[in-house]
């Protein structure tokens, strides 16, 4: 696998679409860090890291709205690739529908939003957009 985080990103919009209440992906710290930022920010209900094997796994229970039966994110976008990696300065950093969404960067101080990064003057690499 070559992009790790791009198969994560996959994994939550195909179980969007199929409806799925709950999704497994396989664990890094990384893909850690990003499941936290998204429960932090309410885009996701819950989510469980299971140590099982030397890699474990994390369960993702998705947040659908109840009525409309509608899911809490409406789009998951990669920026950042292997082959093309997309780097911004805190001057740049992008706005994300207006500032409605959230951007989930890599800095020197871990992995955080374009909203946090900018407060604390970091830049780093744009790992995806949420909204």
């Amino acid at each position: 696998m070559t992009d790790p985080i791009a198969d994560y990103l996959t994994r939550v919009r195909n179980a969007i679409k199929a409806r799925h209440e709950v999704v497994e992906v396989p664990a890094s710290n990384l893909k850690k860090a990003i499941t936290r930022i998204l429960f932090e920010k309410g885009y996701i209900l819950s989510y469980k890291f299971v140590d099982d094997g030397p890699q474990g796994t994390i369960k993702i229970a998705l947040k659908y709205d109840r009525v409309n039966k509608v899911n809490a994110i409406k789009s998951l976008q990669r920026v950042s690739t292997p082959g093309l990696r997309q780097y911004v300065g805190y001057r740049e950093m992008p706005r994300v529908l207006n500032g409605l969404g959230i951007a989930i960067l890599s800095t020197s101080k871990g992995v955080m939003t374009n909203k946090e990064a900018l407060a604390q003057k970091l830049g780093g690499e744009v790992l995806c957009y949420v909204y």
